[in-house]
């Protein structure tokens, strides 16, 4: 190797001054002091997950509108029907028999979970054995009573009759209502199904056991099956096979994105998996039709919440669309961070309705699970990553990995003034420390950007870069990344990004610095590095080495070591700098706080070694380059000193563990001899009793 250029000579002479002469340190921490560490590589790879699904086209059905069960008496065809295909839950019996004894039944669970067949095949029972009619009631009146009274007051003996309450079904009024149905139908010697959605006020029904009855919904394989042979029945042999076998393609279930479908989306996929056996429908538009589940599901949720009236009473149906939106930004993440961000989007919420009302908090609410039913959600045990360890925490996630997007987009496209309250919502979130909460709201705040940028960009990126916390800049840098994946938004992105690298306003600076270091915004790894080339005149090295080296945690650390190389032989000190400061950052940061916006699975398994121990390992090809630029660490008189003090730190943070000790000796012979440049003698001294103390 030739002779390395003084790094005390003269530099160019639109270097800044204050830098000549001044000796390199061992950069400390990273431009948020740590608060983007523990934790942060795991919140933004779950991040990462749950919201980047490779949606393709879906072709949706017109829109979900609230349909009340139409009233009147039931055909004996559609009871025919419903014989032929309803699946008795296991609680069939049980019901039946709590039905006959107390002539009213509550069966509490979500819309689509077939409740109502459930209700008509039970009161079909009763009614062939007293021969009375099945009837329907339709909805309830918003405040219980009128609707209902009004529709019995005409009840014949020994029917039966399905009535449903509405979502938005307060809790107060649900017990009285109840009670005065059972007695009325008691003494009509009748007998009546009430239907009641998930949440509170079934929650409390459930829990006082007074005519109610948790409904469980039944397989959905066994639903989709038979509709399937019902569908088919009268068709050539063979094409009720060719649709189970449809069903079971892992392209399929891909497509849907649910981890079971409801009954009634069962009964859907098997009208569509009927036709396209009988091949009045494409492989493609089935998969489009497939996809289209999820977001009918969002559409639907939303549509409940669109007619909340005024506050206080529309507080139920605003936490139920805040707990959603608040799970798809936060699905898989624990429990009580999920729902303390839902609380804060249902203030948000009741403000931007009604400005002059102070919404507060239930202290007694229903049970998790009641609440998290509303949202086809589940909780259960799951882990959160604190950096040198992990803890055990109630996580909570949707039952489909395509409901979390779905509602995110369906919220922020289809309902504009839910955009105020959801970006403000945002903000604070991402000036939060902890990063399972800034890193997920980030990314979020990307993937919003990214589907309308210049909504995002005033009223997200700009607040969030322009601010003192250093935690919003950082988020903001990381949601404008993230928005720049969407091809069409990364070159507005870019020049956002190169303006504000060549700008007065520091903040800005560090925005654009930190964006780069994730290698998407400027569209390659090279031209990323180039840009923070640029950058580091202006800057002391802290912020722009830590994206470099963030860089060098990504899928190209070739291009990242080449650009590093180079640099050592520009004439610029600060990319010189950069360079030195950068190399010292690979061997005393730890992998896992480098985390960035795409996936490096060679590095997963050495995430708590140093960068460079990690390299080394996952990338042997990367030896040769990494002992140029720490040996050019090591004999250069600016950075001799903190180049060996971080060398000798490495050897013996890797004394503990053989594996990285194993790693670290094959390549300290490297460091030794390179041609005719011998490591500098102090260097060597020091490394070697190290080596003997070991």
């Amino acid at each position: 190797m030739s002779a390395p250029e003084d790094i005390t000579a003269p530099d160019d002479a639109s270097a800044p001054a204050p830098s000549r002469g001044r000796r390199l340190d061992i950069p400390q921490g990273d431009p948020l002091d740590g608060a983007g560490q523990p934790g942060g590589a795991r919140a933004a790879r779950e991040a990462r997950a749950h919201l980047h699904i490779a949606y393709g086209p879906a072709r949706m059905c017109a829109d979900p509108a609230p349909h009340p069960l139409p009233e009147g008496p039931v055909p004996r065809e559609e009871l025919a029907r419903l014989r032929r295909l309803h699946r008795a839950v296991p609680e069939h019996a049980a019901m039946r028999d709590q039905l006959r004894r107390t002539h009213l039944l509550a069966l509490c669970g979500e819309p689509g979970t077939g409740r109502a067949w459930t209700g008509l095949a039970l009161l079909a029972e009763l009614a062939e054995l007293t021969g009375g009619g099945v009837s329907r009631l339709g909805y309830a009146g918003p405040d219980g009573a009128p609707g209902v009274e009004k529709g019995v007051e005409k009840t014949e003996r020994g029917h039966g009759y399905l009535l449903e309450l509405p979502a938005d079904q307060a809790e107060a009024t649900a017990e009285p209502l109840l009670d005065r149905l059972r007695a009325h139908f008691a003494e009509h010697e009748a007998f009546c199904v009430v239907l009641v959605a998930g949440g509170p006020a079934a929650d409390r029904l459930l829990r006082g056991r007074r005519h109610a009855m948790a409904y469980r919904p039944p397989a959905a394989a066994d639903v989709l099956d038979r509709h399937l042979t019902e569908l088919l029945a009268d068709r050539p042999a063979g094409l009720l096979e060719t649709a189970r076998a449809t069903a079971r393609r892992p392209e399929l279930t891909e497509a849907l994105g649910l981890d079971e479908p409801r009954p009634g989306e069962a009964a859907r996929l098997a009208g569509q998996l009927a036709a396209h056996a009988e091949g009045r429908l494409t492989d493609e538009r089935l998969l489009e039709h497939c996809r289209s589940f999820a977001p009918h599901q969002a559409r639907e949720w939303f549509l409940e919440a669109g007619h909340p009236g005024t506050l206080p009473a529309a507080l139920p149906a605003l936490r139920a669309a805040a707990l959603r939106i608040a799970l798809a930004v936060f699905d898989g993440s624990a429990h009580s961070v999920m729902a303390e961000a839902a609380e804060l989007l249902a203030w948000e919420l009741a403000v931007t309705l009604d400005p002059q009302y102070a919404p507060g908090r239930p202290l007694f609410s229903a049970r998790p699970g009641a609440c998290l039913a509303t949202a086809r959600a589940v909780h259960g045990e799951g882990v959160e990553d604190l950096g040198d360890a992990s803890v055990p925490v109630r996580a909570v996630w949707f039952e489909g990995r395509r409901l979390a997007p779905a509602v995110l987009h369906e919220s922020w496209d289809g309902h504009h003034n839910l955009r105020g309250p959801m970006a403000r919502w945002l903000r604070a979130l991402c000036d939060d420390p902890r990063p399972q909460v800034w890193v997920r709201a980030a990314v979020a705040a990307g993937v919003l950007c990214a589907r309308d940028y210049l909504y995002g960009l005033v009223e997200l990126a700009l607040p969030l870069a322009r601010t003192d916390s250093p935690v919003q800049r950082m988020a903001a840098a990381t949601a404008l990344a993230e928005a720049s994946r969407a091809p069409q938004v990364r070159p507005a992105v870019h020049g956002l990004l190169h303006a504000w690298a060549r700008g007065d306003d520091e903040r800005e600076r560090e925005t654009a610095a930190l964006a780069h270091g994730y290698g998407l915004a400027a569209g390659s790894v090279a031209a990323s590095l180039e840009e923070l080339g640029r950058l580091a005149r202006a800057d002391d090295g802290r912020t722009t080495s830590h994206s470099v080296v963030r860089l060098l945690a990504g899928a190209e650390p070739e291009t990242v070591l080449a650009a590093l190389t180079h640099w050592l032989r520009d004439t610029r000190r600060a990319r010189r700098d950069l360079a030195l400061l950068a190399t010292l950052r690979a061997v005393t940061t730890r992998t896992s706080q480098l985390w960035g916006l795409g996936e490096v699975p060679e590095l997963e398994p050495y995430a708590a070694w140093p960068l460079a121990t990690a390299l080394l390992a996952a990338r042997p090809e990367c030896g040769p380059r990494l002992a140029e630029l720490l040996r050019a660490a090591l004999t250069w008189a600016r950075s001799a000193g903190a180049a060996e003090d971080a060398l000798v730190g490495w050897i013996r943070r890797a004394a503990g563990d053989a594996r990285q000790l194993a790693v670290l000796c094959d390549f300290l012979p490297r460091l030794a001899q390179d041609g005719d440049e011998p490591l500098d003698a102090g260097a060597a001294t020091r490394i070697r009793e190290v080596l003997e103390a070991l």
